[in-house]
């Protein structure tokens, strides 16, 4: 029902039962103190669909299903206060940073006011996201949308439509500004250059 595309009743009561036994350990999750890394760690391996090694994600997060339909790669991080309406699917590559207040949402209402009020219509589309994409502060990403691999979304986005591989994308509704290039690789910001110790990489 939750996976498929189509319009069903979100209001069922077998549904919200569930929901509600998953937001438990989330709650638990948010309650950790700082230096409780160790079982921040075991309970996101316990919520999460699949999660990668070394990722870190910053309390609060907030989940629907408390991430049951989250995929995360490798050496994922997520700033304060994601929020992901995982309704369906949210698949997110290695190396992806997130910052704080992004919503990466799959569920979907039909404009009909009818539809909503009699039957609390609801459908789901997955989200993905690419490996090593930077996803800046406040930004939005709607259902059914992929975003390419290394691509950067601008704070403040609101991500409608799918973004290519290798691009700068930033605005509301989101549009691709330029590629990414060469310049990129020797200034990082506001004409500031990349210091010679980055440009060899790591041993």
């Amino acid at each position: 029902m939750l996976h498929c595309g189509e319009l069903y009743d979100s209001s069922l009561c077998d549904l919200v039962d569930e929901q509600t036994s998953l937001l438990e350990k989330l709650y638990d999750f948010n309650a950790t103190r700082p230096s409780q890394g160790a079982e921040r760690a075991r309970l996101l391996k316990e919520m999460f669909a699949e999660i990668g090694e070394d990722c870190y994600i910053e309390p609060p997060l907030y989940s629907n299903w408390a991430c049951r339909h989250v995929h995360f790669g490798d050496r994922v991080y997520a700033n304060f206060s994601l929020t992901l309406v995982d309704d369906t699917h949210i698949y997110v590559g290695d190396n992806t940073m997130i910052g704080p207040n992004v919503t990466l949402a799959t569920a979907g209402h039909p404009v009909s006011p009818r539809l909503r009020e009699e039957f609390c219509a609801q459908f789901n589309a997955p989200v993905r996201i690419g490996r090593n994409c930077w996803i800046g502060a406040g930004a939005v990403v709607l259902p059914g949308v992929t975003i390419g691999d290394g691509s950067v979304i601008g704070a403040g986005s609101v991500v409608t439509k799918d973004i290519p591989s290798g691009v700068v994308a930033a605005g509301v509704p989101c549009r691709v500004m330029r590629e990414i290039g060469p310049e990129d690789e020797e200034y990082y910001f506001r004409g500031r250059k990349v210091p010679d110790c980055f440009k060899r990489g790591k041993d």
